[in-house]
């Protein structure tokens, strides 16, 4: 038989093993694995209401992190400074308020000298009455700790800003320590909130000239309350997004270019510009370009905000780590299973997570090694550092060092994250810095790139740069939003990216979750627990805290199994994933809610699992005849 003819029937027996195994492996249905959660769409008022309520409980939770934290740094400081001399007390006490700035004072008392030292010893000064409420509870800390008792006082107000005392004692009764915590942190989670959740405008027209369109129809509305958010999309009004139709302009074109719209250099991404006019608006270039330039395409230049809302496996080995805020804040893990996926895969230092977000801290004590280098896309040669909060908190869900003893645990043990800011102090980023990011993290290695960010306008600019990753066999997971609506967002509804919806800790839909048809998975995202600024840990509810984790499992899968391709992990999510809502896939939920442990399970070590096995023949029949058609 000629090789030809060796060829066609090789061809044929594939086809019919394809469609025999598609067939004998189609998954059952599992009794005991489904859940019946129902989703509800709350209306404007009752999403004001319900979203109002999570940022309180945001807020709530962050406190109790907080104190949790303080708490076992004071224990630290008290078993490493006993019997020390005093200037190395004084040195211990100015290393933990310089990592810790929210450590306002420290008081280290020496019962056995009755000698007092006193770090950062002005208290802050307010009225009468809030500084007679405050020697109040630090007299109250005093009378605690001199009989032997932690002290822990209630929030208190001292001109603008919010404070409690924290005392402890050392087990012999020697030494004892009283600290005044700053909690500027609650105040920064409210407003980091206010604008996640949508509660407010966001952003305010007037920063960057920025202007906001109908998504449907691109005519101009004005953002008045956090829910319009769900019609809008955010765009620079003097700034257009430029493709031509013959690849790229002449320098003598550019410079037409310049004279007539009266603009600097543009900016140069693929085969787009971005154009800045000094003159004309958005709709003045638009039709400039159209009836000069005739271009393939013209867009606005769009703004992408923050998206921060009977068991089978009985037999699977449940690790739980030490982590200080796991046991009692971290239920997002148990919940998706990963103290049994754990088993299975704690992740690799090859497969790299991109977070492209707002940065991310680079010194904080739970994040020490788990970050690459990172790149900074809104301010060219800085490094990638967080002055929001979001990339931070977002790294932290994906890969806080875990059994450290310290803080949360990261779903990833051991895979690299790779920073990239894309989004600006307020949290919003344009289609270039985006796109920027995505391109940059697919030629810097990243095997996984995660989007906690959005807007409703369907971008070319932004599409071309998520072909670009996902035709580099990169999987991109992005949060949905969390505006309550059906409206699809972007980059989410991409083909090629996973949407993710979130959930909360009953398994039912978030009430800020956006939903629709293009929802891929769910995962939990109301009061998450993770890394923030100023090495401090916060909660915060979004779908941009439920994407990192699907992105996270999609680093532990391809460490488990590099031979899978971007396509087979996103459906291995979501075959795996625990059903929700209605029977199959369903808008609120899409496939269900993500299960580490199955996932992984199913990922196997093997080459290519056999639940994806007629897939991968199916695409190795397509390369080898488009291989043929080559040849001939």
């Amino acid at each position: 038989m000629s090789r030809k003819n060796l060829t066609v029937a090789g061809l044929v027996t594939a086809a019919f093993t394809v469609v025999l195994l598609t067939f004998v492996l189609r998954p059952a249905e599992e009794p005991g694995l489904k859940q019946t959660a129902q989703a509800t769409v709350p209306n404007p008022s009752q999403e004001k209401t319900v979203k109002k309520t999570n940022l309180v409980q945001d807020v709530s939770a962050t406190d109790r992190l907080n104190r949790t934290d303080v708490s076992k740094h004071l224990r630290t400081m008290l078993a490493e400074t006993h019997g020390v001399p005093p200037q190395d007390i004084s040195a211990y006490a100015q290393r933990l308020q310089q990592g810790h700035g929210h450590i306002t004072m420290l008081m280290w008392i020496d019962y056995r000298t009755h000698k007092t030292s006193t770090f950062k010893s002005l208290l802050p000064e307010g009225t009468d009455q809030e500084n007679k409420q405050l020697r109040k509870y630090l007299n109250s800390a005093k009378a605690a700790i001199k009989g032997h008792q932690s002290y822990e006082s209630p929030s208190f107000i001292i001109g603008d800003k919010k404070y409690y005392f924290m005392a402890q004692r050392d087990q012999e009764g020697n030494i004892a320590v009283i600290a005044l915590i700053n909690q500027k942190i609650l105040d920064r989670v409210a407003d980091h909130q206010l604008k996640n959740l949508r509660l407010i405008p966001y952003p305010k027209e007037g920063n960057y000239r920025v202007e906001s369109v109908h998504t449907d129809t691109l005519k101009d509305i004005t953002v008045k309350t956090g829910h319009d958010n769900e019609n809008a999309s955010h765009f620079y009004e003097n700034e257009i997004v430029v493709r031509f139709k013959n690849g790229h302009p002449t320098a003598g074109q550019l410079q037409t270019i310049a004279a007539d719209i009266r603009c600097k250099e543009p900016r140069k991404l693929g085969y787009a510009y971005i154009f800045r006019s000094d003159k004309m608006t958005y709709s003045q270039l638009k039709t400039y370009f159209t009836r000069k330039w005739s271009p393939e395409y013209t867009e606005p230049h769009y703004m992408y905000l923050t998206n921060d809302a009977v068991d089978e496996n009985t037999g699977a080995k449940v690790i739980t780590p030490n982590d200080l805020l796991f046991s009692t804040y971290q239920w997002n893990l148990p919940a998706i299973e990963t103290e049994q996926g754990w088993n299975l895969s704690k992740g690799s230092k090859e497969v790299i997570v991109a977070v492209v977000d707002t940065g991310v801290q680079a010194s904080h004590p739970d994040l020490k090694g788990q970050l690459l280098t990172g790149y900074n896309a809104i301010t060219n040669g800085s490094t990638p550092d967080d002055d929001v909060g979001h990339g931070t908190h977002v790294a932290g869900i994906i890969g806080a060092l875990t059994n450290n003893e310290e803080g949360v645990a990261g779903i990833s043990w051991y895979n690299k994250i790779l920073p990239i800011k894309a989004l600006d102090n307020s949290g919003a980023g344009t289609t270039y810095s985006v796109a920027e990011g995505i391109i940059w993290a697919a030629d810097n290695g990243a095997k996984v790139i995660n989007l906690s960010l959005g807007n409703y306008a369907d971008s070319q600019f932004l599409h071309d740069a998520i072909k670009y990753a996902y035709d580099r066999d990169i999987v991109i997971v992005s949060a949905s939003g969390n505006d309550n609506t059906e409206r699809p967002g972007y980059p989410a509804a991409y083909e090629e990216v996973l949407a993710v919806a979130a959930t909360n800790s009953t398994g039912e839909r978030a009430s800020f979750s956006n939903y629709g048809e293009y929802i891929d998975v769910a995962a939990p995202g109301e009061s998450i627990a993770s890394t923030y600024p100023d090495n401090q840990y916060a909660a915060l509810s979004g779908t941009s805290m439920a994407s990192p984790h699907v992105a996270a499992l999609a680093g532990l899968v391809r460490s488990l199994n590099p031979a899978l391709t971007n396509k087979e992990v996103m459906q291995l999510m979501t075959a795996n994933a625990v059903d929700l809502g209605d029977a199959g896939h369903d808008k609120y939920y899409g496939w269900g809610q993500v299960d580490i442990y199955k996932t992984l399970r199913a990922a196997g070590g093997s080459d290519v699992p056999l639940q994806l096995f007629p897939q991968h023949v199916g695409q190795q029949l397509k390369s080898l005849q488009q291989s043929l058609e080559n040849n001939h």
